[in-house]
């Protein structure tokens, strides 16, 4: 791991301790997901949002004062909207993202489920979602939340990363492995 995705790592587990532990003596584990759901939702489909969290250019003022716009427009929790106020005065919205991994994996935990990693060469049907989480739970003894991603460029298969298991059954894979090996042959 770099060093600079190792501070990161670092700094998302703390942020999402506390403020993990903060939502669950106030029981609004709920409402903190709900925040999270949100939050993600807006990082994926704004670049200036993005930018806001990584840009040098803006002062911590200025983060300061757009994240808590953002947090207010949102309608964010109070929780959720502190904590991002002071991520900004201390510059460090450029872990947000790992924060809120973070913190699904902690709400995942505490509900007794784990999450499963999914990515296939074309969009599951919800037939195939329902019987591989019900595989992945016999193999885990967990419920399964299945968090879905397509990649064309798996040609078929799944690849599939459930806790630090990896399972990749793609024919991308299959033929880079048979590439390897007429390679070794000739």
């Amino acid at each position: 791991m770099s060093e600079p995705a190792s501070i990161s790592s670092g700094i998302a587990v703390r942020y999402a301790t506390a403020v993990f532990e903060l939502a669950k003596d106030a029981s609004a584990i709920p409402a903190l997901e709900s925040d999270i759901d949100a939050l993600e939702g807006a990082l994926e489909s704004s670049a200036d949002l993005r930018n806001l969290l990584t840009s040098p250019v803006y002062t911590r003022a200025e983060q300061e004062a757009g994240i808590a716009g953002v947090a207010k427009a949102m309608g964010l929790t109070d929780l959720t909207a502190h904590t991002l106020r002071i991520m900004a005065q201390k510059r460090r919205l450029f872990a947000l993202p790992r924060v809120i991994a973070r913190l699904r994996l902690m709400i995942s935990e505490d509900r007794g489920e784990v999450l499963a990693e999914v990515t296939s060469a074309t969009p599951l049907t919800p037939a195939q979602a329902t019987r591989l989480a019900e595989t992945l739970k016999a193999k885990a003894g967990k419920q399964v939340i299945l968090k879905t991603a397509v990649d064309e460029t798996l040609i078929g298969g799944l690849v599939v990363k459930l806790g630090s298991t990896m399972i990749d059954t793609s024919i991308r894979s299959k033929l880079a492995s048979l590439q390897n090996t007429m390679k070794e042959v000739g």
